[in-house]
């Protein structure tokens, strides 16, 4: 069962943005980045500062959904299968 989340988790994608949608990023639950998308119009106006603050604050919000996400789904599995729940593996300590 473990493999078939990892499985899943490895094609599950989490959105997350920033600035009001001036930035996005795209992960998976296995936490890998697959798209961060800028707004042409930050990028037009060249505030390397505020691209690269916006950018970092999607990639974080989308990380932090997809953590939150593998936790959820490993406490799930927890439960079906009669396991206690075991502290930084999804559940409640």
């Amino acid at each position: 069962r473990m493999a078939s989340l990892q499985e899943e988790l490895a094609v599950r994608r989490y959105e997350a943005s920033s600035g009001g949608g001036m930035a996005s990023a795209v992960v998976t639950g296995q936490l890998r980045v697959l798209e961060l998308r800028i707004e042409p119009g930050l990028i037009r106006d060249g505030d390397t500062d505020m691209i690269q603050d916006l950018a970092a604050a999607a990639v974080n919000a989308a990380l932090e959904k997809a953590q939150l996400g593998v936790q959820e789904e490993i406490a799930r599995l927890q439960q079906t299968m009669g396991l206690p729940n075991v502290p930084g593996m999804g559940g409640p300590a």
